[in-house]
């Protein structure tokens, strides 16, 4: 029986970088994560062992840094449209070349009451991040977050659910709304003002789960997504996913405490995992 190879592709992934922006005495920082990803006319070094046409992963690991230190890397989808670009432009053989991009955020430290000028603490989990494709003349931009962790503690509710035999989740009309946000949207264009759009999203995103009176997870999710879509006409698609971190009430009554939706034990595992893909 013929074999065929039906699909393929490879890059470097987990590239790190760190980039120290001097102006004088102060400084700014970026942190990135940086994967990337060739698709191409690459089967004869799977079927034959023909390395002609494959540009070595090292390689891309170093044009990362070397562009880096070439071009500015203030917004992350613009340093992605370079680093796209050169991989596909440079390499008849290639395709499509995705680029992928983490930025670990950075904040400075207030010493005397000031934002230092050169020293930074880690802003938590959150990271910024963007996925750009190029291949032909077509460049597609994504940008998102990820690791977003928010926590309302009242108007939220989840109730009218199904009941079958093994059904123990009692209703309720007002509990702890926990999530780690994971959100990625789809711009109309690859020319749009990235860092102000995403600061944009981010904050729609807060607004909207802060304000939102939730039945579900789903419910405030679709809030989420639908209010990014009506503020920013740039934007086209918006996927969502939100694990729900449970908080649940501790029973004091063993104790003769009463306990009146005040004190909770949070829980990592398991844990509700809502998603949507919401588009224009």
């Amino acid at each position: 029986m013929p074999v065929t190879l039906a699909d393929n592709n490879y890059g470097k992934s987990q590239v790190r970088l760190v980039k120290v922006i001097r102006q004088g005495d102060r400084h700014d920082l970026k942190d990135l994560t940086v994967d990337m990803q060739l698709r191409g006319d690459f089967e004869a070094a799977h079927t034959a062992g023909d390395n002609s046409r494959v540009l070595p992963t090292d390689t891309m690991k170093n044009t990362v840094y070397a562009l880096a230190a070439r071009h500015p890397i203030d917004q992350i989808e613009e340093f992605g449209k370079v680093l796209a670009a050169r991989l596909l432009n440079k390499n008849p053989q290639v395709s499509q070349a995705g680029v992928s991009i983490r930025e670990h955020v950075w904040t400075r430290i207030i010493a005397g009451g000031v934002p230092h000028r050169h020293a930074f603490a880690a802003a938590g989990g959150e990271k910024r991040t963007a996925l750009v494709t190029a291949a032909g003349d077509r460049v597609t931009v994504e940008s998102g977050i990820e690791d977003l962790v928010v926590l309302k503690t009242t108007r939220s509710a989840f109730t009218g659910f199904v009941h079958d035999e093994f059904t123990t989740l009692p209703e309720t009309h007002d509990r702890i709304f926990c999530t780690s946000i994971r959100a990625s949207w789809v711009y109309a264009h690859p020319d749009v003002a990235f860092g102000l759009c995403w600061r944009g999203v981010r904050q729609v995103l807060l607004d909207t789960f802060a304000d939102h009176d939730s039945q579900s997870v789903q419910h405030t999710l679709y809030a989420m997504g639908e209010a990014v879509l009506e503020v920013h006409e740039d934007v086209v698609e918006i996927r969502l996913s939100l694990p729900n971190r449970h908080h649940l009430l501790v029973n004091l009554s063993p104790f003769g405490i009463a306990n009146p939706n005040e004190i909770f034990v949070p829980t990592e595992e398991p844990y509700g995992l809502i998603e949507a893909v919401l588009r224009k």
